[in-house]
């Protein structure tokens, strides 16, 4: 909007030099045409008049921008504005930073500065500036004495009470108001109280009581007090060695009162400490001594349930001893009796065996008879069979010629029925015809 102002407050000066150019070249033509009349020049062109309709045109047109610039007002930020009326003084209201229109050529915009402002006398404030830097405030005590305080007063001004600042007070409120309140109320206060009580006992109970007078005076001028601080208090000379002094011996005073207080406590630190041993060693007497006897009437109380049970320990051994002893008579007599069953068992299985064994060798002789009885009748009826058994049994030992048995092979007949008499031949030929024994005998 600045730019805006500053564009519409250059276009109506430029119109408006614009409608001053215009008279001022027709003045300058007819000044020109006049000198060359002077000089005898015949002139050709007709002088025209000034065109003061243009100008005036011209003149009012750029009076619209310019009004309409002069009607608009910036507030910065930080800022607060207060409209002054040519026709009724200063009205009310607060103009916050930001865009606002008054009327042009009418009111006009007084701006304040609401951030905290800082109030200083004396040097020792390293956050002010040198030029906002006061003497030290002097006051007296109630002795009489003159004191030097080193005061600030962080203040700002009521963005709700700017008219009445603006109408009422004088300006600048920081520089015709601030000051004499500030003094007035440390030098109302002041006289109540000693140099000492001031720079040591009750400096804050001082700058309490001078902040609420300078903040009630303050406020109702429409100026709110932030903070006052008290931050240095230059005593005179003489007055100050002797509170020095004074101070040194106080403090040697206090320093010997506390060393005193140290060793009473350090004297009674160390008869409590004896104290707390002796009661600790009767204590750990008493406690050993209840101790053994808690571990005597434990033993004892331990024998009284111990004894029943070895007694029941030893009864349980001694019917363990008889069960082993009653289970070991058990087992043999089981044992004999297995034996005795197995004996039993092997005396019928043996009788079994052997009336098997005879069954079985009259059934052998029974077949045997049957057997060579069938044999005898079939060589009965072919004497030649006789050859054929006997190869039949020799198959594995001998090699067996088949040869006629008309006689011409004598030799050969005489070895068979050698060889047929021979009880061996015999004994295989019978164990080869015998029938095996029967599965179960």
């Amino acid at each position: 909007m600045i730019a805006l102002k500053l564009l519409l407050t250059v276009a109506g000066v430029l119109l408006l030099a614009a409608a001053l150019a215009i008279p001022l070249y027709g003045l300058w033509l007819r000044m020109r045409m006049a000198r060359r009349r002077t000089k005898g020049e015949e002139l050709t062109e007709e002088l025209k008049g000034i065109e003061w309709r243009g100008a005036t045109a011209l003149a009012l047109v750029a009076c619209l921008p310019l009004l309409v610039a002069l009607s608009i007002v910036v507030v910065p930020s930080g800022m607060g504005g207060v409209r002054l009326s040519q026709l009724s003084g200063t009205l009310p209201g607060t103009l916050y930073p930001g865009l606002h229109f008054v009327t042009p050529l009418v009111e006009s915009v007084e701006t304040f500065d609401l951030r905290d402002h800082l109030f200083v006398t004396g040097t020792a404030e390293e956050g002010a500036k040198a030029a906002d830097r006061k003497d030290s405030l002097c006051v007296q005590s109630r002795e009489g004495l003159n004191i030097g305080l080193a005061v600030t007063v962080r203040y700002r001004l009521d963005p709700n009470k700017l008219a009445s600042v603006q109408a009422h007070m004088p300006q600048p409120v920081d520089k015709e108001l601030v000051p004499p309140v500030v003094a007035s109320a440390w030098r109302e206060l002041a006289p109540e109280y000693t140099v000492r009580e001031i720079f040591s006992t009750k400096r804050e109970e001082v700058r309490a009581r001078a902040s609420e007078i300078i903040t009630s005076k303050l406020g109702a001028d429409g100026i709110f007090v932030e903070e006052v601080m008290l931050s240095d208090i230059q005593l005179p000379a003489e007055y100050a060695k002797g509170l020095e002094g004074l101070l040194l011996k106080e403090q040697e005073d206090e320093q010997m009162g506390v060393t005193t207080e140290i060793q009473q406590k350090q004297v009674r630190i160390a008869e409590l400490q004896a104290e707390a041993e002796a009661v600790q060693k009767v204590k750990q007497a008493e406690g050993e001594a209840q101790s053994k006897v808690v571990e005597a009437k434990g033993e004892a109380d331990a024998m009284q349930y111990t004894l029943p049970l070895k007694e029941k320990q030893i009864e349980q051994s001694k019917l363990e001893a008889e069960a082993h002893k009653e289970t070991t008579i058990q087992n043999a007599e089981a044992e004999a009796e297995a034996k005795v069953i197995d004996s039993k068992a092997e005396l019928q299985r043996r009788n079994l065996m052997a009336d098997a064994e005879a069954s079985r060798v009259r059934l052998m002789a029974a077949a045997n008879a049957e057997r060579m009885t069938s044999e005898a009748a079939l060589l009965n009826k072919s004497p030649l069979l006789i050859n054929k058994i006997v190869a039949e049994r020799l198959s594995d030992k001998i090699q067996v010629l088949m040869v006629p048995s008309d006689g011409k092979f004598f030799f050969a007949n005489d070895v068979f029925k050698s060889m047929a008499a021979s009880p061996v031949v015999k004994q295989e030929m019978d164990s080869e015809t015998e029938p095996a024994p029967a599965p179960g005998h």
